[in-house]
């Protein structure tokens, strides 16, 4: 597949742009190992995006949050009780930590996750609303916990 590159402005601007649930379908929150891609769609209809939420198999507090634009572009992707991100300067970045789109490289930079947007990365549900508010999802996909979830 190619790897398509916007400018850092236009990342930028997908970023901000706010997102929409394209229906009111229920979407169960993944079981462990699980993972599920729902469909985003901007104000103005003109860009559509996916939200990403994959859960660890073995370690049920890993997850990973992104937000995909022109279907494999990430945007922006939050790792939480992974292993540390090695960026490509060599700095190595412990979890949980964010990639945020950087022109040239993709998201293959990380950083920490920054503390006036992420209000309590060790619980999974307060680290997807704040993921989804960071991304400028204005109106949320209804997500919900699995069975499984309810039983902790």
């Amino acid at each position: 597949m190619a790897e398509i590159d916007l400018t850092q402005d236009e990342a930028d601007a997908l970023i901000a742009m706010p997102k929409l649930k394209i229906n009111d379908d229920v979407t169960y929150y993944p079981n462990p190992g699980g993972s599920q891609a729902i469909p985003l769609r901007s104000i103005d209809k003109t860009e559509d995006f996916l939200l990403d939420i994959k859960r660890g198999r073995i370690d049920l507090m890993k997850a990973t949050y992104q937000n995909r634009a022109r279907k494999t572009i990430v945007l922006v992707r939050l790792d939480l009780n992974g292993a540390p991100h090695r960026n490509p300067d060599g700095e190595e970045v412990a979890s949980p930590h964010l990639h945020v789109y950087r022109e040239g490289y993709g998201d293959k930079w990380a950083g920490p996750l920054p503390t006036d947007s992420f209000s309590n990365s060790a619980d999974q549900w307060t680290a997807l609303s704040d993921f989804m508010r960071y991304c400028n999802i204005t109106q949320p996909p209804d997500i919900q916990k699995g069975i499984q979830e309810w039983k902790r």
